[in-house]
C-alpha cells in the first residue's frame, strides 16, 4: 500500500485485508451494540444538570432585572427549547449533520459504511457522527478525543450511549439537548448563545441565512469567514434556499470578522449585580440567581429619567449622573443607578461609590450641631456679609449662589437658602474638629482631619460618596438615628447609633421644607418644590465640577448627582437645574398614589412667637425646651467675643528674604473689651482689648480667647511655616 498525492493505491490482497479488518471491526461493534447499554441521565436531569455561565439577578418581586457572567467555562445562557428555536435552523442542521435524523436508532449505518468506503478510495472522508452519537460526546468527558480523534474504543462507547439515548430520549429531546451543548463559535455554547452573540436575536428569529451560516460553524467553529461561507453555500443550495453566494459570503464577513457581543437581555442593575455575585464568590458560594431589594420598575424608572436628563443638558458639558433610592425605616435600597449606561463617558464606574465635592449638602448637619449644642436656634440671627477665609493659596472670599449677600437673616433662612458666609460662621461657632467627628459618625468614610479642611468644611470642601450622603439624609428622616443600608432581602443589622438628637432632626426637616425661607435663593416653585410633603438640599462644588440634590419624604430619601466623571467643570449648572429635575421626578413617581407627611414634633420643642428685631417681623419659631426667647436683636456690645484673626486654618507662611522682627503678626477680638485674655499653646499673651502683635514661630499653635475667669469663649487652630 502506498500513497501518490492524496489519493490512496492498494492491490487486490491489500483490499481484500481492508475488507475483512472492517468487517470484524463492524463485527465486534455489533457485539458492542447487543451487550447492555450504559446509564444515561434523564432528559429532566440534564436540562437540570445544565450550568448557564450567566448568573441572574433579581428584583424584590422575584423579577430578572440583571444577567451577569459568572462562570468562565464557556458563554452558555438560558436552556432553549425546540419549539423557540427556528425552524429554518433545525432544517439545515438535519441536512448537515444527520439527515437521517428521524429514521435511525442512534446509529446511521448507511453513513458508517459510505464513510469507510470513502476512506478506502480517497484516503479520507468525513466522520459518520449522528446527531445522538455527538449528543453522547458532549454529555460524556470520556467519550472526547484526546487528539484529533476518538479511538476505537471511544467510538464503540459512542455508539453504545447513542443507542441508550435513542432508548430513553424521544427525537426532539435529543435535537434540542444537542443545539443547547454543541459549540458554536468560540466560546459560544448553545443556540442561545450563538444566536445573541453573533446575530442579537433570540433563537427562534433566525432567518435562512443565519441558520446556514450557524449550521456551517458547527463543523468548524472557529473557521474563518470564507470557510464557513463556502460551506454554507453548499447547504443553501441543498437546502434549495433563494440565497445568493456573495449574500452569504458578505453576510460570513459581517458576522466572523468581528469580536461577538452577547448583549444581556435584561441589564438594569450593573453595579449591584457585581458587587452582590463577588460577595457570594468570596463567600464560596455561587447561585445561578440572586435576590437583592431593588424594585424593578422604580430601577428603570430612575435610570431613563436620570439618562434622559443627563443627554438634555450634554450641552452645557453635563455627560454623568447617577440615582439612589432608599426606603427610610428599612433602609432597603430601592433603585440603584451608578452611571446612565451606555452613553455615559464612563459606562463601569459607579457614581454612587465614586467620591466627589460634597457643596453645600453638607450645610445641615453644621447647623444640626448648632442647634444640638444649643449654639443657634433657627430665630438666630446671622449675618450674611463678605468674609476671607484662609486657604491654601491664598485667601477665599465665598459667594451665594446669587452672587449677592442679604445682611442680617435669620438661621432658618440661611440653612433653607444655603447662604454660604452664615455656614461658615455657623462652622467657627461648632468647631471643624466637631464636625469631622460628627460626618464619621453619619457614616462619611474616608474624612481627612480637621486641618485638612479648615473652614471650607462648612462649603463642602469634602469629597464624599452618594451612597453615604443618602443614608445620612435618612438618618436626619428617621429622626437622628443612623442604621446601615441592605442589597439584600431579609439581611438584619444590629448596628444602630443616635447621631443627632430627635429635636434638632426635626428642627432641619422643617427648615428644609420650608418654600419661604428657601425663597430667598431659589424661587417659590422649583424643582424642590413637591406637591407633598418633602425636605430637600441641593449642591453644588467648586467651578460648577459637581451637582447634588438629596431630599427625603416621610418614606424615601432620594439623592442624585450629576457632573463629569473626568471632573470637567459643567457650563452654568446648578443643583436647580443639573440634579434637581431627576429628584423631582423620581419624588413623584413613588408618591404616586401617597401623600408625605410632616413628622410630628418630639416633646422636647416648644413653638412660640418671636419677634426678629434686626428685619422687623415677627413669625412662629420652633425652640429646644429652654431656649425659647420673644425677641432676637442684633448682637450688640455684650456679644460673647470671638476671635476674627487667624481664623481657623489659617497657614501664616513667613519670607527668608524679610528680618523676622518685620514679619509680627496680631491677633484679633471682635467684639473686643476689657477682661479678655490670650492664651496660646497655654501660656498668656495679654489682654484682648487690643490687637496683640506676635512674632510667628515654626509649627502647628492653638490660640484661645477667655475671659476674666478663664472661661474660654473662642479656640482656632492655625499653622506658622517658612525660615
Amino acid at each position: 500500500m502506498k500513497r501518490s498525492g492524496f489519493r490512496l493505491h492498494i492491490s487486490k490482497a491489500g483490499f481484500l485485508i481492508l475488507v475483512l479488518v472492517c468487517l470484524a471491526w463492524g463485527t465486534l461493534a455489533y457485539l458492542f451494540a447487543l451487550s447492555p447499554l450504559p446509564g444515561i441521565p434523564s432528559f429532566e436531569k440534564a436540562k437540570a444538570e445544565y450550568v448557564k455561565s450567566e448568573g441572574i439577578l433579581l428584583d424584590r418581586n422575584g423579577e430578572i432585572i440583571h444577567e451577569l457572567r459568572i462562570h468562565g467555562h464557556g458563554r452558555r445562557l438560558s436552556w432553549t427549547a425546540l419549539r423557540d428555536i427556528s425552524p429554518a435552523l433545525q432544517s439545515a442542521v438535519i441536512l448537515a449533520e444527520d439527515h437521517r435524523f428521524y429514521h435511525h436508532s442512534g446509529i446511521d449505518w448507511i453513513s458508517a459504511g459510505k464513510a469507510i468506503t470513502e476512506i478506502v478510495r480517497s484516503g479520507h472522508g468525513r466522520g459518520a457522527s449522528t446527531i445522538t452519537m455527538q449528543l453522547a460526546a458532549l454529555q460524556d468527558n470520556h467519550l472526547k478525543p484526546s487528539q484529533s480523534h476518538r479511538s476505537f474504543l471511544q467510538k464503540i462507547r459512542q455508539v453504545r450511549s447513542a443507542r441508550a439515548y435513542e432508548k430513553s430520549w424521544s427525537k426532539q429531546q435529543i435535537l434540542e439537548a444537542y443545539l443547547n451543548l454543541a459549540t458554536f463559535r468560540g466560546e459560544l455554547q448553545g443556540i442561545g448563545a450563538a444566536s445573541r452573540g453573533l446575530f442579537s436575536k433570540e433563537p427562534q428569529g433566525l432567518n435562512d441565512l443565519e441558520s446556514v451560516l450557524l449550521t456551517a460553524l458547527l463543523r468548524a467553529p472557529n473557521a474563518d469567514a470564507a470557510s464557513v461561507a463556502a460551506r454554507a453555500c453548499v447547504l443553501a443550495k441543498a437546502l434549495r434556499l433563494p440565497l445568493q453566494p456573495m449574500g452569504i459570503q458578505a453576510a460570513a464577513r459581517t458576522t466572523l470578522e468581528k469580536p461577538y457581543y452577547v448583549r444581556p437581555q435584561m441589564a438594569l442593575a450593573p453595579h449591584i449585580a457585581l458587587q452582590l455575585f463577588q460577595e457570594a464568590r468570596d463567600h464560596g458560594e455561587l447561585p445561578a440567581s440572586l435576590a437583592c431589594t431593588l424594585d424593578g420598575t422604580l430601577q428603570s424608572f430612575a435610570a431613563e429619567s436620570l439618562r434622559k436628563h443627563v443627554l438634555s443638558a450634554q450641552s452645557r458639558n453635563m455627560h454623568d449622573g447617577s440615582a439612589l433610592v432608599v426606603d427610610n425605616r428599612s433602609g432597603e435600597v430601592l433603585a440603584y443607578v451608578g452611571n446612565i449606561g451606555e452613553q455615559s463617558s464612563a459606562r463601569y464606574v459607579d457614581g454612587i461609590r465614586a467620591r466627589r465635592q460634597a457643596g453645600s449638602t453638607l450645610k445641615p448637619f453644621v447647623y444640626g450641631l448648632a442647634f444640638d449644642k444649643r449654639i443657634l436656634t433657627p430665630a438666630s440671627l446671622m449675618e450674611d456679609s463678605p468674609l476671607d477665609i484662609p486657604a491654601p493659596g491664598g485667601v477665599y472670599r465665598p459667594r451665594n449662589y446669587d452672587n449677592e449677600f442679604h445682611g442680617m437673616v435669620t438661621a432658618r433662612i440661611a440653612l433653607a437658602s444655603s447662604l454660604n458666609v452664615p455656614a461658615v460662621k455657623a462652622l467657627n461657632l461648632v468647631g471643624v474638629d466637631v464636625l469631622v467627628d460628627s460626618l464619621r459618625r453619619f457614616g462619611f468614610e474616608g474624612t481627612q482631619s480637621p486641618d485638612f479642611y479648615g473652614l471650607s468644611l462648612a462649603l463642602g470642601s469634602a469629597d464624599i460618596a452618594l451612597w453615604d450622603l443618602v443614608n445620612a439624609y435618612r438618618a436626619i428622616a428617621n429622626r437622628g438615628v443612623w442604621s446601615p443600608l441592605r442589597l439584600v432581602p431579609g439581611q438584619r443589622s444590629d448596628i444602630q447609633r443616635r447621631v443627632l438628637s430627635s429635636e434638632s432632626a426635626f428642627l432641619l426637616s422643617d427648615i428644609l421644607s420650608d418654600r419661604e425661607s428657601r425663597s430667598r435663593t431659589f424661587d417659590l416653585e422649583s424643582p424642590l418644590s413637591t406637591r407633598f410633603w418633602t425636605a430637600v438640599k441641593t449642591g453644588t462644588s467648586k467651578d460648577m465640577r459637581d451637582n447634588w440634590c438629596v431630599g427625603y419624604s416621610d418614606r424615601y430619601t432620594v439623592g442624585i448627582w450629576a457632573g463629569n466623571f473626568s471632573g470637567e467643570p459643567m457650563w452654568n449648572v446648578s443643583g436647580i437645574t443639573g440634579a434637581a429635575p431627576v429628584w423631582i421626578e423620581i419624588m413623584n413617581q413613588l408618591h404616586r398614589g401617597q401623600l408625605s407627611r410632616m413628622p410630628p414634633p418630639p416633646s422636647g420643642l416648644v413653638k412660640k412667637t418671636v419677634h426678629i428685631e434686626a428685619i422687623a417681623q415677627s413669625k412662629q419659631e420652633w425652640f429646644m425646651r429652654g431656649t425659647e426667647t420673644e425677641l432676637v436683636r442684633e448682637a450688640s456690645g455684650n456679644a460673647i467675643p470671638k476671635i476674627a484673626y487667624p481664623t481657623s486654618g489659617t497657614i501664616i507662611a513667613l519670607d527668608p528674604d524679610i528680618p523676622p522682627d518685620a514679619q509680627q503678626v496680631f491677633f484679633e477680638a471682635k467684639p473686643d473689651g476689657n477682661g479678655l485674655e490670650w492664651v496660646l499653646d497655654g501660656e498668656k499673651l495679654g489682654g484682648g482689648a487690643d490687637l496683640i502683635p506676635w512674632l510667628p514661630k515654626n509649627g502647628r499653635h492653638l490660640l484661645k480667647l477667655v475671659d476674666n475667669r478663664g472661661k474660654e469663649l473662642d479656640t482656632v487652630r492655625f499653622e506658622v511655616r517658612g525660615n
